[in-house]
C-alpha cells in the first residue's frame, strides 16, 4: 500500500500560505471541523509570529484572524515545552481584547477571543487530546448557572454569559492515537503525521492535500522549508539533551548520597533521600535550562529569577558563561 504524500507542517503554512485569502479554506475547514460551525475567515489581522527559527517563535501569536460573527481567532503551534503556557495563552487573549477596544467604546464592545493551541508537549495532566475551556458562572447555593437577560441576549448578540468571554482549545498532537473517529480527528492525523489519507473528508483537508504539497514547492521555498525542519529538530533534541542530561545527572547523585545515607542511617532511609536528592537535582538542571533558553527575551535578572524559581546571581552566572 503505498504512502500518503507528506505535507507542508501546519505551522509552515500559518506562516508562508494560510495569510492569503485565496488559502483560507484550509484555516476555515480546520477551524469549522473544531469550533462544530461554520466559520467564513474575512482577514488575517497583524500578528508578531513571522519568525523564522523556533527560538524566534517564543511568546509569538503564530496567526490572528477575524472571522464572520466579528470574533477574533489566536492560533499557535507550539513544540517547546513551556510550564507557564497556560498563563501565556491568559495573557495573549487578555491583551487582544484590550488591543481590539478603542478609547471611549462601551465595554459591549468588547471583542469575543478564541484561542487555538496545537501543542506537540505534553501540557499538565490529562488523558484526552483535545480540551475545551470556557467561562461559566454557577451559584454558590443553588448551584444553577447564570443566564443572560433577554435584553441582554439582545443587546449582545448572544445566549449565554460564556460566549462573551475567551474561551481556550488544546490540542495535545502526540497524544493522539492516530484513530480519526470523526473530522476533527482526521485533522488532527494532519497536524501530528503531516499527511492525509485517502478517504478522509474533513472540511478543508482535501484543500490542504493539494495546496500543501512538499514537491508543489518553488525550490527557493522547499530549502527553506527544510531548513526550518532541520531547525525544529535541532531545537527539540536540544531540549531532550538538556532534560534527560539533568534528569541523569539527579538520579546519579541521588544514588551515590542515598548509597552514603543508606551505609550511616538504614538502607530504606538511604534509598528515599536519595530518590528526594535525584529529583530536586533534576529539576534544578531543568530550571537552569528553561533560564538559559529564556536569556534572550527576559533582560531583568529579578524577573527572570521569580519566573524559573532560581537566584538573581544564578541568572548573572547563566549570562556569565554566554558571553
Amino acid at each position: 500500500m503505498t504512502r500518503p504524500r507528506r505535507l507542508i507542517s501546519f505551522d509552515w503554512a500559518m506562516k508562508r500560505l494560510l495569510r492569503s485569502k485565496a488559502h483560507f479554506g484550509i484555516l476555515e475547514g480546520f477551524l469549522s471541523e473544531l469550533l462544530r460551525e461554520e466559520i467564513q475567515i474575512l482577514e488575517v489581522l497583524e500578528s508578531e509570529s513571522n519568525k523564522e527559527t523556533a527560538l524566534e517563535k517564543q511568546n509569538r501569536v503564530d496567526l490572528k484572524a477575524r472571522n464572520a460573527g466579528g470574533e477574533i481567532i489566536l492560533i499557535e503551534v507550539q513544540y517547546q515545552r513551556q510550564f507557564d503556557y497556560l498563563q501565556r495563552i491568559l495573557h495573549s487573549t487578555a491583551r487582544t481584547v484590550v488591543e481590539n477596544l478603542q478609547e471611549g467604546q462601551p465595554y459591549g464592545e468588547v471583542v469575543k477571543v478564541i484561542s487555538v493551541s496545537i501543542l506537540y508537549f505534553d501540557l499538565g495532566q490529562g488523558q484526552d487530546y483535545v480540551y475545551h475551556g470556557a467561562t461559566r458562572f454557577i451559584g454558590l447555593h443553588r448551584h444553577d448557572e447564570l443566564q443572560l437577560t433577554q435584553a441582554q441576549r439582545d443587546l449582545y448578540g448572544r445566549a449565554e454569559p460564556q460566549a462573551l468571554f475567551p474561551e481556550y482549545y488544546l490540542i495535545k498532537v502526540n497524544q493522539f492515537d492516530d484513530v480519526a473517529r470523526d473530522c476533527l480527528d482526521e485533522w488532527i492525523y494532519f497536524l501530528k503525521n503531516e499527511e492525509v489519507p485517502d478517504g478522509f473528508r474533513a472540511r478543508g483537508l482535501q484543500e490542504a492535500k493539494e495546496q500543501l504539497d512538499i514537491l508543489k514547492l518553488p525550490e527557493a521555498e522547499r530549502r527553506a522549508y527544510e531548513r526550518y525542519q532541520d531547525d525544529l529538530h535541532q531545537q527539540a533534541s536540544m531540549v531532550q539533551s538538556s532534560y534527560g542530561w539533568g534528569m541523569h545527572q539527579g538520579r546519579k547523585l541521588g544514588r551515590e548520597e542515598g548509597r552514603e545515607e543508606g551505609r550511616e542511617e538504614g538502607r530504606e532511609e538511604g534509598r528515599e533521600e536519595g530518590r528526594e536528592e535525584g529529583r530536586d537535582e533534576g529539576q534544578r538542571q531543568e530550571r537552569l535550562r528553561i533560564a538559559q533558553s529564556l536569556l534572550d527575551l527576559i533582560a531583568d535578572d529579578r524577573l527572570l529569577a521569580e519566573k524559573t524559581g532560581l537566584s538573581e546571581a544564578q541568572i548573572q552566572a547563566l549570562r556569565g558563561e554566554g558571553n
